[in-house]
């Protein structure tokens, strides 16, 4: 996907995770977003951070 955000749905699905969880890792992710001065968005995360955070850095999206 070329979006700038993941959802709930598609955190669980590339975890392979329950929503319920994915919506608890976002929170997180968006806390430490906050910490660091970013904007973030609820029940969203950014996907590079989720990315870069989940270690799936070297892998190609799409």
């Amino acid at each position: 996907m070329d979006t700038l955000f993941m959802d709930a749905e598609e955190v669980a699905k590339e975890m392979n995770i329950s929503k319920a969880y994915a919506y608890k890792i976002i929170h997180r992710l968006n806390d430490e977003m906050k910490k660091m001065g970013y904007v973030t968005i609820a029940g969203r995360v950014n996907r590079k951070y989720f990315m870069k955070k989940v270690n799936y850095q070297d892998r190609k999206e799409g």
